[in-house]
């Protein structure tokens, strides 16, 4: 017999959470110059618990061929990588916006 999800009550292999909270997600991408002018690519904007950021983190760091990092719920990848992590993170079913400029 299969598990029940507790959220929406279906069978885990049916479970529609992690789609759901997928698609409620109003996620930032922004450009940000690190120690000695290194650009760095900040996304941040999760709020949902059923989304697992390490996992993300790692198949984005994969598809960007970079390293990165998971701090504060805010996945931070090493270069300018923003329009690859915006393709890949529309791809998944992300609602993502991405701000002009670069801060300091």
């Amino acid at each position: 017999m299969s598990e029940i999800c507790p959220i929406c009550g279906l069978p885990k292999e049916l479970c529609i959470c992690g789609e759901i909270a997928k698609e409620q997600q109003k996620l930032t991408i922004t450009r940000t110059k690190r120690k000695y002018g290194k650009p760095v690519t900040v996304i941040s904007g999760f709020t949902s618990k059923h989304i697992d950021l390490q996992a993300l983190t790692k198949e984005l760091k994969s598809v960007c061929a970079c390293g990165g990092t998971l701090k504060n719920n805010a996945i931070e990848l090493q270069g300018e990588q923003a329009e690859k992590a915006k393709k890949f993170l529309v791809s998944k079913g992300y609602d993502v916006k991405m701000e002009e400029g670069i801060e300091k």
